[in-house]
């Protein structure tokens, strides 16, 4: 596999300036490298890696924006700018319901920021650019495919995610841009879909318009001022209108509740669910961290109820930034 510095985004997927009504390389310049170092004794270390690598975008004076598990318990991050440069940065702070986090440079960028559009006002079939940190070579020319509901296995839900395609292979962090040359989403995932029998990537993206009531939030506290959401520290998946099992996190609820890989969530305080995002709704309107969580769950051909003490996942991040 080529190193980061050897790969290069094909030129006939690379965005191109008459594609777009803004300078292709100035706004791209907005977009950073970032690479964190995680303790080995973390509670995301064993899922996420104890290094991470991806991008931010500067959206003010040294403030980037990035993804949110690229910098969860980071001791240390650094910014890999355009001109070569090296900078340490200070992760502010991560948001585990938006999933945006931000990181502050610590030294003096020089880097003119991009402004935040509307995601909203994206329509399927757009033209857009999903940048990557050096430039144009690092970018693809890419395509709204679709806005839609997005239920993530480790308990996160956006009403309204924007996928994009083609798929940027270095998605993490990567900034959305509009033909305005502004920011509206931030890369999260790659995700595999089928379209006329064939199956392609598409990038999934954290739209823009989530971040703007929690930004201030952000910069000043390290999370957002609201009720932490009861988690439970199971990993779930949909399966035929079903609500499977997969993993149980470690000193999680689930974990102590003694639930298993292959159980199937039929109910929450007696309400039925049949898709994961059901699921998440129905949990989260029971209250904040701490709520008692009523399940009705199938195991092997037995059901049977069970009550998971809810909490609050950032007591088990590390970093004082983040309780």
């Amino acid at each position: 596999m080529p190193s980061l510095t050897e790969w290069k985004v094909p030129p006939a997927f690379q965005p191109h300036d008459g594609d777009y009504g803004f300078d292709v390389d100035r706004v791209l310049s907005s977009v950073v490298g970032l690479h964190s170092i995680i303790p080995q004794d973390g509670f995301t270390a064993e899922t996420l890696g104890t290094e991470r690598a991806g991008n931010g975008v500067v959206i003010d004076d040294g403030l980037v924006l990035t993804i949110g598990y690229l910098i969860t318990e980071a001791e240390s991050v650094w910014l890999h700018l355009g001109d070569g440069r090296v900078m340490e940065g200070h992760s502010l702070g991560f948001d585990a319901v938006t999933g945006f986090g931000l990181v502050q440079a610590l030294g003096h960028m020089d880097i003119e920021p991009l402004p935040l559009g509307s995601s909203a006002a994206s329509r399927i079939g757009d033209r857009v650019v999903v940048g990557g940190a050096g430039g144009r070579t690092r970018s693809v020319a890419s395509q709204i495919a679709a806005k839609q509901e997005f239920a993530g296995y480790w308990e996160y839900l956006l009403d309204e995610a924007i996928f994009t395609y083609p798929a940027h292979p270095n998605w993490g962090g990567a900034g959305l841009i509009a033909n305005s040359g502004e920011l509206i989403g931030i890369g999260s995932l790659q995700l595999e879909r089928e379209r006329g029998g064939k199956a392609e990537h598409v990038n999934m993206i954290v739209p823009i318009d989530i971040l703007k009531p929690v930004l201030d939030d952000l910069r000043r506290f390290g999370k957002v001022n609201r009720p932490p959401r009861p988690w439970l520290g199971m990993y779930s998946t949909e399966i035929d209108n079903r609500v499977v099992v997969i993993g149980i996190s470690g000193n999680g609820p689930a974990a102590r509740a003694e639930l298993k890989t292959g159980d199937v969530i039929l109910a929450v305080k007696g309400e039925k669910i049949t898709s994961q995002a059901g699921f998440y709704r129905k949990l989260w309107a029971l209250g904040p961290a701490g709520v008692d969580v009523p399940l009705t769950v199938h195991h092997e051909g037995v059901t049977f109820d069970v009550v998971l003490a809810s909490t609050d996942r950032a007591k088990l991040l590390k970093g004082p930034r983040l309780h």
